[in-house]
């Protein structure tokens, strides 16, 4: 069977022109996400800025059958309700009509209420005769995850059903999402009414001051059931109207978004293509040549480059095989390159390999390395400033309650502390080499032999350790410094003042990993004072890169073994959270949250009272068989998730968590769910409030074991660095650019196959003729295989437009 994978990968880069929402004038904006109306992502607040840049990717793996992905931008404020500014939305159908992606500035819209709907309604609809007259009889049975519009975080909902001017209405359902009606609603229908009049099904929250608020409508014409009856879900929509363009008076966000909607086949279909990719490792021409992963190169586009990186990394750490494959790619590279001053620093294959292994494998070693000190510049909050043209006497006030001091005083106190970070950073980093993952090491042990016995002369001597330095300084450690949000060592952006003490240490690190090549040759001649500890630190450098790359050979033995993200007892994500076990004992009061430290690995979800408490309750993964947000009425509080867990007697029990922010909530929940994803007897549905005096907060049902009222969200997951390996998607996704660039990889076969065929006496050509005729051969090879992939695509289409066609004509039961 084939299975579907949707992946929604979106960047917010920047805001231009914020309208100001503070006494200040300025605004402080940050931008939550949404898909479908539920919340998945928040971007970090930037402080007192009209032009914020945010910079946060997010990469979102959902149910194909999304509707709208919406970006709203806010204004926090210290009291009341943050305001909103406006928003971006974008249809399913719009971003997919960009299938390499949009990139472009977008103006705000105003938000509409009316247009902020949610929800389905569950209706049966049919045409009688009685009495020798028509009636139409719309039964209303129930609605689900509506949205919120009272302060408690519920509705007062009731429906009303619009035919031929007559209105006809079922009762209102007091503080719920989740409403039943079950209520039986009925027109008599004229002899005139024709079959494309429209029956009208409208949802309201009632109001007992002011008035109702709207929930979304759904529309039918006659026709569609007149002959049969039509029963289903049906989702809520909008009022129609075009959505009103602000023309910029709102601002505009600078926005990244990509979807990739795949159908993945079983595995035994991609098998050929992952053997041509293996082969073109474990068995390479003798010579720099041709092969399928140097044509998969070639017709990638330079923008796609990083994503079919990524996507190699994942399949050759699965097939045990990383560490050939990017020594592979590293010797191609070296033996391409005359200057070694240039060594690695286009945007290749072999070095967006590099810098994407490195996250994949390295995030737990960098997080490590550098959490500490990065939580600790964030606290201190110290001024520093080199640059003349930059100081500000007037911020010295932290540094001295003496007075203002000098420009001198202040440079003098500013690198002080820089190289007091400085010293901090690099004792981390020189001392973590038994930190470092094994198959860093091994890599840039294969690296350094490589460019040792590429550039030999005496004045190369230093370019052994550049190229390592290159990758774990300036691609690893210096970017992870400059911005620490976007490599998770942080949950929020720094400060302004923060900000550029990180700029400046960024630098510096920069500088180091160059081995000071670089000093003296820039712009910016205010950095000299650091110039002595930059160069005093290369020897050290040097000398933690050879401990580095000193790895035991056992290593480079076991490599071909399979490599996983994580050993099944290591810890993925860890923290402290509060904690509340419902029971049929007790009510589930707002006030019985126990703080308490939680571990996830792949085998258990433990927790105990602190990080050192001996004594830990744990909860086998096998058991979860959900995990969800909750209503923040179900407590009054939010960012609130349930675990749902079977015991050995199949009896459901629940705990509840609470998160300090919507970013850790969706972590956590992204993250139990990935080791959960081959758990049996998942729950499709559950209560997305608590049971409390008897009833549920949610669905307002008495029964506590009855059927749950909204479905789960299993398949939601945020993508990120710790992803499960699976080689179908990643193949699925190496055949789609190969596919893209078809053109060109006929091009290629057709330009091999004319030089194959012209002859010469000359033994060289005849040799040129033979180097030709294999690259003809395994050019074809590739496009047969992309074909055979392609034809599967097209008859598992072709099966499921089928499946779907006798679905449908299938009578309703």
């Amino acid at each position: 069977m084939a299975s579907r994978d949707t992946s929604l990968h979106f960047r917010v880069v920047e805001g231009r022109d914020l309208p100001a929402k503070d006494v200040s004038g300025t605004s402080d904006p940050y931008c939550v996400i949404k898909v479908d109306n539920e919340v998945v992502a928040r971007t970090a607040t930037v402080w007192k800025n009209l032009n914020p840049f945010w910079g946060e990717e997010f990469t979102l793996h959902l149910p194909a059958g999304f509707h709208h992905l919406s970006f709203y931008v806010l204004d926090e404020d210290t009291i009341g309700h943050d305001d909103v500014i406006g928003k971006v939305t974008l249809s399913k159908e719009g971003i997919s009509s960009h299938p390499r992606g949009i990139d472009r500035w977008i103006n705000l819209n105003r938000v509409d209420p009316d247009e902020e709907v949610q929800g389905e309604i569950s209706l049966v609809l049919q045409v009688v005769e009685e009495a020798n007259a028509w009636a139409l009889r719309c039964r209303v049975i129930e609605a689900r995850d509506l949205a919120p519009r009272d302060i408690s975080g519920t509705s007062d909902p009731f429906v009303r059903v619009i035919l031929n001017g007559h209105t006809l209405e079922t009762a209102v359902i007091k503080k719920t999402r989740f409403p039943h009606w079950n209520e039986l609603l009925e027109f008599a229908l004229d002899k005139e009414t024709s079959g494309e009049t429209p029956l009208v099904v409208e949802v309201w929250d009632w109001d007992m001051v002011g008035k109702n608020d709207f929930l979304g409508r759904v529309v039918f014409s006659l026709d569609a059931f007149q002959k049969a009856p039509l029963k289903g879900w049906y989702r809520l929509l909008p009022f129609p109207k075009e959505e009103e363009d602000a023309g910029g008076k709102l601002g505009a966000l600078r926005l990244r978004v990509q979807l990739a909607e795949e159908r993945i086949l079983p595995s035994h279909y991609y098998q050929p293509l992952i053997d041509l990719l293996v082969e073109s490792i474990v068995c390479p021409p003798e010579e720099e040549d041709v092969t399928p992963v140097t044509l998969l190169e070639e017709v990638s586009s330079v923008e796609s480059r990083q994503d079919v990186a990524t996507k190699l990394v994942k399949i050759f750490l699965g097939q045990g095989l990383v560490v050939p494959f990017l020594d592979y790619l590293n010797l191609r590279e070296i033996s391409r390159t005359t200057d070694p001053n240039t060594l690695f620093r286009s945007n290749s294959l072999a070095s967006k390999s590099m810098e994407q292994f490195m996250k994949v494998v390295g995030m737990p070693y960098l997080n490590e390395v550098l959490k500490s000190i990065i939580n600790r510049i964030f606290e201190e909050k110290k001024y520093v400033e080199l640059d003349p043209c930059k100081i500000e006497p007037s911020r010295t006030r932290r540094i001295s309650f003496k007075g203002s001091l000098s420009e001198a005083q202040i440079r003098d106190s500013s690198l002080e502390v820089l190289k007091g970070y400085l010293q901090d950073i690099m004792e981390a980093i020189v001392g973590s080499t038994e930190k470092c993952p094994a198959a860093m090491r091994v890599t840039f042990k294969r690296l350094h032999k490589r460019v040792s016995e590429s550039f030999l002369e005496a004045e190369n001597q230093d370019v052994k350790y550049i190229a390592i330095s290159g990758f774990l300084f300036l691609r690893f450690f210096a970017p992870a410094i400059l911005t620490p949000k976007l490599f998770n060592l942080r949950d929020q952006h720094a400060d302004p003042q923060t900000s550029r003490t990180l700029l400046l240490l960024a630098k510096a690190v920069q500088s180091i990993g160059n081995l000071g090549l670089q000093l003296g040759h820039g712009k910016e001649q205010w950095m000299e004072p650091l110039h002595p500890f930059i160069l005093s630190s290369i020897g050290r450098v040097k000398e933690f890169l050879d401990k580095l790359i000193n790895v035991d050979s056992a290593n480079e033995a076991n490599e071909k073994q399979a490599w996983t993200l994580f050993h099944p007892t290591a810890t993925i994500k860890e923290g402290y959270l509060h904690k509340h076990k419902a029971d049929s004992l007790q009510l589930v009061s707002r006030f019985t949250f126990k703080k308490r430290y939680f571990w996830l690995s792949n085998e258990s979800l433990s927790y105990s009272k602190s990080p050192e408490w001996q004594v830990r309750t744990s909860i086998p993964v096998q058991h979860i068989c959900a995990v969800e947000r909750v209503d923040e009425n179900a407590f009054q509080q939010p960012y609130i998730m349930q675990i749902i867990t079977r015991d050995n007697g199949s009896q459901l029990l629940t705990m509840y968590l609470q998160c300090k922010n919507v970013n850790e909530l969706n972590q956590w929940l992204s993250a139990i769910r990935k080791v959960t994803v081959s758990n049996e007897r998942m729950l499709p549905f559950c209560h997305p409030g608590t049971f409390r005096g008897n009833r549920w907060t949610c669905c307002l049902q008495a029964d506590r074991s009855v059927h749950g009222c909204s479905r789960t969200h299993s398949a939601v997951t945020l993508g990120d660095w710790s992803d499960p390996l699976n080689p179908d998607v990643e193949a699925q996704m190496v055949y789609r650019q190969l596919l893209l660039g078809r053109d060109k990889l006929r091009e290629k076969h057709q330009e091999f196959a004319n030089k194959g065929t012209t002859w010469d006496p000359g033994s060289a050509v005849q040799k040129g003729s033979g180097a030709n005729s294999e690259r003809t051969s395994r050019a074809a090879h590739l496009l047969e295989v992309i074909e055979a992939l392609e034809e599967a695509h097209d008859s598992f289409e072709q099966r499921e437009k089928e499946e779907k066609l006798q679905s449908d004509s299938m009578p309703l039961p």
